[in-house]
């Protein structure tokens, strides 16, 4: 069995991303986005928070669990990203981009 250096990566990133999308998709069938933010709407405190849209940008129910975990996952992938915005993770592109936060709002 091979070893990996202590400070290369077990999985690329763009192949990490990849995987993700797919566990995604199949734990969310339909989603086509997943929006990433401390802001939960319905929290007073800065809260982990995820909206998960369709290929038509409406939102589908998930689980409070659900929502977490992908939350958590996606944040896994990317903890260089500037988390004190919102973000919005691209299923079908397996991207990640910052979200305006007046979107967020609008549900958009």
């Amino acid at each position: 069995m091979f070893a990996l250096p202590s400070d290369a990566r077990a999985c690329p990133g763009t192949e990490q991303q990849r995987r993700l999308a797919v566990q995604l998709s199949e734990m969310i069938p339909g989603a086509a986005t997943v929006q990433v933010s401390f802001n939960d709407p319905q929290q007073t405190w800065p809260h982990l928070y995820a909206m998960v849209k369709d290929e038509a940008w409406r939102s589908l129910e998930v689980g409070r669990t659900t929502s977490r975990v992908a939350a958590r996952w996606i944040l896994r992938v990317w903890p260089e990203a500037d988390w004190t915005f919102p973000h919005t993770f691209d299923l079908a592109e397996a991207t990640l981009a910052c979200t305006d936060q007046g979107a967020v709002g609008r549900g958009r």
